[in-house]
């Protein structure tokens, strides 16, 4: 009797977040983007008319036509193809940037909400440190550290993201920790990692979702930039920001080259912003109306 309401709650909860996900027009628009995206990276051997790499030095700055359906870039490769697999770079950046962030964020704030004091003060001071960088700041200086690559790309972003996710998590976890269900727990002689696992976390889950959807568009964007200085994704492997760099020494004579992969990472920032924007929306009880 007791275990069917406890399986259905969140079905029915789930299906009311859907429902009101839904409605919300703006967020549909930002889904699909976002899985075209996701869909490009995943299938980007397969979509790609041309090999990325390929130069062709007879087509150098040929605009859009039937041999390049969006042109060629200074080196006489197809730009299509390259947007192709520059998503891919992304998504798999932003993806696993935000993903390393948002573990050990969560981890970090869970254990100083939780533990207080000194574990609590130590770990939110050195959270306070790295928001005192500048964000970009903070990337160059963490990738100058490691060296360019995509790699270190990932983790100079995921630290990055950290102390957004820590201190969401931690201001979370100490308001949770001292109501009764979290009181009646520990009397029946539950161990703190148990109640941070079962009772905790379930509750603060919603929020850290809205945050790490909105923080992967700042993820493409922070990537954007470390590419576009020479310190990201490495050529010849295709990146946006790459492309627009190689490319703004032909704005005049040859704009698509640079204009092209803006505008996709505009529609990637777009996509995920609205998707965020949609989360948080039907997450959102009080909007329940």
């Amino acid at each position: 009797m007791s275990t069917a309401p406890t399986q259905a709650l969140p079905s029915s909860r789930s299906a009311d977040v859907w429902r009101r996900f839904r409605r919300n027009r703006l967020a549909m628009v930002g889904l699909v983007i976002v899985l075209l995206l996701a869909v490009t990276a995943l299938f980007a051997p397969l979509l790609a008319p041309k090999d990325p790499v390929e130069q062709s030095l007879r087509n150098r700055r040929d605009p859009p036509g039937k041999e390049y359906l969006l042109g060629a870039d200074e080196f006489g490769r197809d730009i299509l193809s390259r947007i192709i697999f520059g998503t891919r770079a992304s998504m798999l950046i932003s993806l696993t940037s935000v993903g390393f962030g948002l573990l050990l964020g969560t981890f970090l704030g869970a254990v100083a909400g939780y533990a207080g004091g000194t574990t609590d003060t130590l770990i939110m001071r050195s959270m306070d440190l790295l928001l005192a960088f500048p964000y970009l700041l903070l990337a160059i200086i963490i990738v100058t550290a490691l060296g360019p690559g995509l790699t270190n790309t990932i983790i100079a972003i995921g630290i990055w993201t950290t102390p957004a996710f820590a201190r969401i998590t931690r201001g979370a976890v100490t308001s949770i920790k001292e109501r009764d269900y979290i009181q009646a727990a520990r009397a029946l002689g539950a161990g703190d990692p148990k109640i941070l696992r079962d009772h905790v976390t379930p509750n603060f889950v919603a929020p850290l979702l809205v945050y790490a959807s909105l923080y992967l568009a700042y993820a493409i964007l922070m990537e954007s930039a470390l590419s576009f200085l020479g310190l990201g994704v490495q050529p010849p492997q295709a990146s946006w920001a790459g492309m627009i760099a190689s490319g703004r020494n032909y704005i005049t004579s040859a704009p698509h080259i640079a204009t092209i992969p803006g505008i996709a990472i505009a529609i990637a920032v777009l996509g995920f912003n609205l998707l965020g924007d949609g989360l948080r929306d039907a997450l959102d009880p009080r909007l329940k109306l």
